[in-house]
């Protein structure tokens, strides 16, 4: 992908100042949006950026999922399983940040049936992240599905639109020995435990983001943006921008690895993919693929790439 050619990301990750919706704060809500969350970042969710881990957000954003098809009457049953979700993060969650999460279907979205979360600071109303979940129910249960869950109906938010990744699940089957070949590494090594399984005894989204947020930094390491590099200059490591498809499930005692991959560069973005497999017999669990920036601690904004880091990714993308 040309990340050149996508819309600029709102790269000023500081708190926003103010309220800019309408609701109880002076803020636009979705009208028929459930609330599906209301939650808190404890001091131990927060990493080396001083901010919510993005595994958290997954976390949150699966619970407000569970949450809202108890009280809409999704389920798999109607629509199928869940082929993807899309998560961007708009504004930094701190400690001690209250959060709250609302939902609905949006069926003007990017998937035939599409869930959107829209994450807030729940002390101002700040939009801190959105989750757009694609569903593919058959064409013929279309409208009786628009029918039977009008109630939780409402318009797509552009805020919430995929940018800088597209749209549609990963569909690869790539191989461990194919990745290695083509560039990609290894970057983690694990166990599925019992604490890692949801309720269908299938390991979560906030494990796979979590293999993938320890791993990450050995993929950064492989660029001049080194650990060294970013501590020297008071910068950050931060995702605005992650889909995650799941291929299969990985339950309790599976060994896991992560291979990783660079996909693509810009200016400010850089893109990878990771690959969760199970070790054993090196079946592919899981895909995510990942908007990156280098973030200044102090300003909490974006920063270019330097020369010499564009073009070393350049040379080191898999794709």
């Amino acid at each position: 992908m040309e990340l050149e050619k996508i819309l600029p990301y709102q790269t000023d990750m500081r708190p926003h100042p103010g309220p800019n919706r309408q609701n109880n704060f002076g803020l636009r809500t979705q009208m028929n949006a459930l609330e599906t969350l209301f939650s808190f970042v404890n001091p131990w969710e927060c990493d080396e950026n001083n901010h919510s881990n993005v595994q958290f957000y997954f976390s949150r954003f699966e619970e407000a999922d569970r949450q809202f098809q108890l009280l809409s009457g999704l389920s798999e049953t109607l629509v199928g399983s869940r082929r993807v979700r899309h998560v961007r993060y708009h504004r930094e969650l701190r400690v001690a940040d209250l959060i709250t999460v609302t939902s609905h279907i949006a069926f003007d979205g990017p998937h035939m049936l599409t869930v959107v979360h829209e994450m807030r600071n729940g002390a101002n109303g700040t939009l801190a992240a959105t989750a757009t979940d694609g569903y593919e129910p058959s064409i013929s249960a279309l409208k009786t599905l628009q029918s039977r869950l009008k109630a939780f109906q409402d318009p797509m938010p552009e805020e919430a639109a995929p940018r800088g990744l597209a749209v549609s699940p990963y569909s690869q089957r790539p191989t461990p020995a194919a990745l290695v070949e083509a560039g990609a590494r290894v970057c983690f090594r694990g166990t599925v435990l019992a604490r890692h399984l949801g309720p269908g005894n299938k390991a979560d989204d906030k494990f796979a983001i979590a293999c993938f947020t320890d791993g990450v930094a050995h993929v950064w390491e492989r660029t001049p943006m080194t650990h060294a590099y970013l501590t020297e200059n008071g910068y950050g490591r931060v995702a605005v921008e992650m889909k995650l498809t799941w291929i299969s499930p990985l339950k309790a005692g599976d060994p896991v690895k992560v291979i990783s991959g660079l996909t693509g560069v810009a200016d400010k973005t850089f893109t990878m993919r990771h690959h969760l497999f199970e070790a054993r017999t090196e079946r592919l669990a899981a895909v995510c693929d990942v908007v990156a920036l280098v973030m200044d601690l102090k300003k909490r904004g974006a920063v270019a790439l330097p020369d010499t880091a564009r073009k070393q990714i350049s040379g080191l993308l898999i794709d």
